[in-house]
């Protein structure tokens, strides 16, 4: 379409400049000649035999009688050229015809000039064949009008194979795209080693596909886990109810009781905890505030007295958290929770400021992490071999749940190096001022 405007645009301008300004060259060329000739007949100097300039073909004097005075070589003996007379004295008129008297075949420029002589009015009259002139119009007329349909014909087949051919390869990808589902996030679009945006774009694809791959065995493997998870507790809740049933005269009905209330906390826990990952994973915004950490660990080891180990908290100054108070007591709560499982005779916390960040440790004494599973444990529903013997009623969310928590609140968590036992640190963006900001 642009290749089309423009060559319309330069091929109408063409016709309508080009023509006019041939034709004007030829004017002024036979008007110079004319009048160098008018000038020799006003001064009595006109000579028997008019020299031609160039490109000038025909120069003629007539008389007011219509006597020839004056000619070039080429009308030697001729009469006069034209029967076209001029009407006003000093004024050049101009004319496009034949001259039968001279030659019939050719189409002349015609311009005569009167000037008054001593012997009285004379009549100049120049011509110059525009056979030259209407063969390059032929020409220009047969090349915009054949030329430029064929040029357009030719740019528009070139542009159409030239960019099918660059965009064979998105209709590969296109295709491929189209042929994968939910069910197979397996296949992958072909990339072209064309090293262009092309092949940019198809390996960007692959990788959101990788993605996409991995963020769905995911979530099948966290419904599958968690179908397993809730099922426990139901099913045990479930089979104890019905023994009581079926023999209530030798149940012990307290008991009974007690066990499923333990379930049933078992089974609210784990739903809180999907719950909480739910929204966490959906990016929800909860309601924060100011919290002080140092205070909340305080709080934390109040709740703990008496526990299996003993809680060792080192004196902290406060330590301001922009951030949710119920998530980062659930983050406090899983650590503290999962050291004191783990723990062989104490767990020791801390809380300091260290520049910008608040840090937290929470340090037990048990058999440790392996460093092969030190990632592994954050997974969801992953729970070690030790654990598993440890606490049967574990769900593996919680660590999973407070890394979560941590990046929510731009901080991070992860576990250190240490010996015997197991420490984990978590870092919080210090808050600083009543109006401002964490620092990121």
């Amino acid at each position: 379409m642009i290749a089309a405007l423009v060559f319309t645009a330069t091929s109408t301008i063409t016709l309508i400049t080009v023509p006019g300004n041939m034709r004007g060259l030829v004017q002024a060329r036979v008007e110079l000649a004319v009048r160098r000739v008018a000038i020799q007949a006003h001064a009595g100097h006109l000579p028997p035999e008019l020299e031609t300039p160039v490109h000038v073909h025909l120069l003629q004097v007539v008389s007011a009688d219509g006597k020839v005075l004056a000619a070039s070589p080429a009308l030697r003996g001729a009469p006069p050229m034209t029967t076209f007379r001029v009407s006003m004295p000093e004024k050049i008129q101009v004319t496009e015809r034949r001259l039968p008297r001279i030659r019939n075949d050719e189409e002349y420029l015609v311009m005569a000039l009167m000037v008054y002589t001593s012997d009285g009015p004379v009549t100049v009259y120049g011509a110059a064949s525009l056979a030259e002139v209407n063969r390059a119009l032929a020409w220009l007329y047969l090349l915009v009008f054949l030329g430029t349909p064929l040029v357009l014909l030719i740019v528009g087949t070139t542009t159409w194979a030239v960019v099918g051919f660059a965009l064979r390869p998105v209709e590969r990808i296109r295709a491929e795209l189209a042929e994968i589902t939910g069910r197979d996030l397996s296949r992958r679009v072909p990339v072209p080693d064309t090293g262009d945006e092309i092949s940019g774009l198809a390996a960007t694809t692959n990788d959101t596909l990788d993605r996409l791959e991995r963020s769905a065995e995911t979530q099948r493997r966290f419904v599958a886990d968690a179908s397993h998870e809730l099922r426990s507790p139901i099913s045990a809740m479930r089979a104890q109810l019905e023994v009581a049933n079926a023999y209530p005269d030798e149940t012990d009905w307290p008991a009974t009781g007690a066990r499923a209330l333990a379930a049933a906390d078992r089974l609210a826990g784990i739903i809180d905890e999907l719950l909480m990952l739910a929204r966490l994973d959906a990016g929800a915004v909860t309601q924060r505030r100011v919290v002080d950490i140092c205070h909340m660990a305080e709080e934390q080891v109040r709740r703990r007295e008496g526990a299996r180990v003993p809680i060792l908290l080192d004196p902290c100054e406060p330590a301001p958290v922009h951030g949710s108070p119920v998530q980062l007591d659930r983050l406090l709560t899983n650590l503290l929770d999962n050291a004191t499982r783990h723990a062989a005779t104490r767990v020791e916390f801390s809380v300091v400021v260290e520049g910008d960040r608040v840090v937290v440790t929470v340090t037990d004494d048990g058999s440790g992490i392996p460093p092969q599973d030190r990632e592994r444990v954050f997974e969801r529903f992953t729970r070690l071999e030790e654990a598993r013997a440890k606490d049967k009623g574990g769900s593996g969310l919680g660590l999973p749940l407070s890394r979560e928590i941590a990046a929510a609140h731009n901080g991070t968590l992860a576990i250190a190096d240490y010996s015997p036992g197991a420490r984990f640190v978590v870092e919080l963006p210090l808050y600083e001022g009543e109006s401002g900001t964490p620092r990121p």
